[in-house]
């Protein structure tokens, strides 16, 4: 993962920080369904589905969507798609990268 400014200017937006906080916790986090529809998602489908998100963050479906691939092009989502639907977690390996960035560098 490159460590830039476009992936702090990603993190600089309240939605986006908010949504790669949820997804540390989503059992937790995303309440728009039941506990064991999210555990499903997260082993049978590898993530949370897009609707869910756009569901907790009570925004539009366009600017959800955009905040998502904002997210994983940086590296801090990693998407997998299952028929029409999309699905989110975050990528934990460059997660634990950035914080030793910031550890080490700041």
């Amino acid at each position: 993962m490159e460590i830039n400014a476009k992936l702090f200017s990603a993190l600089s937006n309240q939605t986006r920080l908010d949504i790669v906080q949820w997804l540390k916790n989503p059992q937790k986090e995303i309440t728009s369904v039941s506990c064991e529809t999210v555990q499903f998602m997260m082993k049978e489908k590898g993530g949370i589905c897009a609707t869910d998100i756009v569901k907790r963050a009570g925004l539009a479906q366009s600017t959800v969507s955009k905040y998502l691939s904002d997210l994983q092009s940086c590296g801090l989502l990693i998407s997998e798609r299952h028929g029409k639907w999309t699905y989110y977690r975050r990528d934990e390996k460059n997660i634990q990268a950035l914080g030793q960035f910031i550890t080490k560098e700041l």
